[in-house]
């Protein structure tokens, strides 16, 4: 049986070429505003982008937003934009020892992209740079370190379920296995420390960091310990999937599977993920980042599957896309961003509903993946 195909069972041409339409307009301003700033977009005060330090973690998103567009149009203002903030993140390279487990989110998804397309010799040594610092951050335990600062040597996250792919990435360029067993490691170290039966997940696991001992699972961004931050599960839905792409472990799709399941249970009502599926009921914190990254791992998880089976995830996919976009996506040309219902965490008030550059990537790399664009930013040299 044949897997699941999402370009030919995308029915809405209209919408899809009403939003490419949109988004290159909207993506030319935010590229103007960009550069006249010195410093890589993350977030807005409504009308241009906020001061941001060179380390932030989400900075490969602009990057990777850029060459999103310029599939999608072949302008080639994006790919400049692209190479300027590429060179940019160089001063964070060279500030190597600050760095987190998140250089999967800042390298390999511009720099590994580049090098796919280009042949780049210098996006490919970036990248792998990349990839040697998070297996550096490897722990013989089973777990990657998730931040810097002392005690916190035995704090994992879930969000490195998508940092995963640069790992995988390097042993398919260099032949190297290490990387590979690193990052398999961790994924199962995930599936039992963090995805719980009924495919929710913790955000933070902190483990002894000599013995490999659990030891707690705070809150995190989420809304308390033992709740469900939908960006958390947005990350191990798409992160086990691409773990299953890279690997073709069983038990790696079964999670992505256990975990989708949940997230699709707890939005059913208006397809608009909360912040936290256990929070309070006010105030209605929403979190878009969450819907679009699920988005994107719904896709992939449905062409994983068969068409059957995938029609259910896909399906839903759809549903959050259209959804979102209705409700909170901003196309006037006076935001440089588009969705407004960003959340941080749940408990950073100035983090409520605001604008995030990885969530507007995410609805970009969904509408590519509608398009039927065939390059997986997250797998670059499949």
């Amino acid at each position: 049986m044949p897997n699941f195909d999402i370009v030919s069972s995308f029915q809405d041409q209209a919408w899809l070429a009403d939003k490419k339409e949109k988004l290159d307009r909207k993506m030319r301003y935010a590229v103007e505003k960009a550069r006249q700033t010195p410093w890589i977009p993350y977030t807005t005060d409504g009308k241009n982008w906020k001061e941001n330090r060179i380390g932030w973690w989400t900075n490969g998103f602009w990057p990777a937003n850029m060459w999103q567009m310029y599939r999608m149009t072949g302008a080639e203002i994006y790919r400049e934009e692209a190479l300027r903030a590429e060179t940019m993140l160089d001063e964070a390279l060279r500030d190597f020892k600050n760095l987190s487990h998140d250089v999967g989110f800042m390298w390999l998804i511009q720099s590994g992209v580049r090098y796919a397309l280009e042949k780049n010799q210098e996006s490919y040594d970036r990248t792998l740079f990349a990839a040697e610092t998070l297996a550096g951050r490897y722990n013989s335990n089973g777990f990657i370190r998730a931040w810097n600062g002392q005690g916190r040597e035995g704090w994992a996250i879930v969000d490195c379920m998508m940092n995963l792919p640069l790992l995988y990435w390097a042993t398919e360029e260099t032949g190297d296995p290490r990387f590979r067993q690193i990052a398999m490691k961790h994924a199962d170290t995930t599936i039992a420390h963090f995805v719980r039966p009924d495919g929710s997940c913790n955000h933070i696991v902190i483990f002894d960091a000599e013995t490999g001992e659990f030891l707690d699972n705070p809150g995190g961004q989420g809304y308390e310990s033992g709740s469900s931050w939908s960006r958390g599960q947005s990350w191990a839905l798409y992160g086990f999937v691409l773990s299953y792409l890279h690997t073709g472990a069983q038990r790696y799709l079964d999670t992505a599977k256990r975990v989708a399941n949940y997230f699709i249970s707890q939005i059913a009502d208006d397809w608009m993920p909360r912040c936290d599926f256990r929070q309070p009921a006010e105030p209605n914190l929403k979190d878009n980042v969450a819907g679009n990254v699920a988005a994107c791992g719904l896709l992939e998880l449905a062409r994983a599957l068969p068409e059957l089976e995938g029609k259910f995830y896909f399906d839903a996919a759809i549903r959050i896309l259209k959804a979102q976009e209705a409700d909170a996506a901003d196309w006037k040309l006076e935001d440089p961003a588009i969705f407004q219902k960003c959340t941080s965490a749940w408990h950073d008030e100035p983090g409520r509903h605001i604008t995030m550059t990885y969530g507007d990537y995410y609805f970009i790399e969904a509408i590519n993946k509608l398009s039927g664009d065939p390059l997986l930013f997250w797998y670059p040299n499949k």
